[in-house]
């Protein structure tokens, strides 16, 4: 039996009305096609000249796997030459809330860690789920860059050279994680955001992007009210876990924010691009006309993607230079 066949893309369930078994079920099937050979036609290949392993990071209460991208230059004869100089550190998130894996990114994290070059830590976060709210998922994320950095060492990596990267949910957590590393160190050079959702609080629907691509590409609107719903459960403050409401935006790691406008959460991002500028921390929003959301996740299909990650390599390179 073919690999094409054995992880063939299931079905997306009815998100307003799935049930917990459904989700999960859903989700572990998705995964699995989105870390298959089957989907790189689609989410494109790992660049060659990175390494990538997967690796457990001992965190308080648990493990969580990450994947490891690391630069992976040849001497002369073919073999491995050893690095000496430690590496910039990227922490990246991937997207997707209740569903997705560090692999759907692999075309974006490997480029990075062999062009810029870095080592890149994508964080397998908790995914959403009923006793699994967005505010583990957003702990997850701060606590692998806290460790990392507090071991740069041991990873080859200068602690002085670290910035974040997100996309979607995934943005939202590298900007929760930058909030508080303004708070208790280290200190970022950079955070990249790429068609980030930063509100899940009341208003989240309440902005013209959301009205005008609910349905259209895709059917975002279930998907974002499933995100809600699953991000902050009854009772919990939903503006602890709301970016885009932190009292105080300022003196952060300067940021890009990649906005796709054929995109449900376009709006989120440039609010949240106006509230950093008005709060005097360094932004650069850079709108991509007609790309929807995840673009940058989708090579195979999506000519824009190309040029999207060029911007956030040529960002990086400049932001993390000696």
């Amino acid at each position: 039996m073919s690999e094409a066949t054995t992880t063939a893309r299931p079905p997306e369930p009815d998100f307003s009305a799935v049930t917990t078994e459904e989700l999960l079920a859903y989700r572990d099937a998705e995964n699995r096609f989105r870390a298959s050979g089957a989907a790189r036609a689609v989410l494109g290949e790992p660049d060659t000249g990175a390494a990538i392993v997967w690796q457990k990071v001992a965190l308080p209460g648990r493990d969580l796997p990450v994947r490891v991208y690391r630069p992976a230059p040849a001497g002369d004869d073919g073999t491995e030459e050893a690095r000496t100089d430690p590496l910039p550190l990227v922490v990246h998130v991937h997207g997707g809330s209740f569903v997705g894996t560090a692999v759907q990114c692999d075309w974006t994290s490997s480029h990075l860690a062999a062009r810029l070059p870095a080592l890149v830590v994508s964080v397998e976060h908790r995914l959403l789920a009923p006793g699994n709210p967005l505010s583990d998922a957003a702990d997850d994320g701060w606590d692998v860059l806290r460790h990392v950095v507090g071991h740069a060492e041991q990873w080859g990596v200068d602690p002085a050279r670290t910035a974040v990267f997100g996309e979607s949910c995934g943005a939202l957590i590298s900007a929760l994680t930058a909030i508080r590393a303004r708070e208790a160190g280290p200190e970022l050079r950079a955070q990249v955001l790429v068609n980030p959702a930063v509100d899940v609080t009341g208003t989240m629907f309440d902005y013209p992007s959301v009205a005008e691509y609910a349905y259209n590409p895709t059917r975002a609107l279930p998907q974002l009210e499933l995100f809600q719903r699953l991000a902050v459960p009854p009772g919990a403050d939903a503006r602890a876990v709301s970016p885009l409401y932190a009292d105080d935006l300022s003196g952060l790691a300067p940021a890009l924010v990649v906005v796709p406008t054929r995109d449900a959460a376009a709006d989120h991002g440039r609010r949240y691009a106006e509230r950093l500028r008005e709060a005097g921390t360094t932004v650069r929003l850079s709108e991509y006309p007609g790309a929807p959301h995840a673009f940058l996740t989708l090579p195979g299909i999506e000519p824009q993607a190309h040029a999207a990650r060029a911007e956030i390599l040529a960002f990086l390179q400049a932001a993390l230079a000696k």
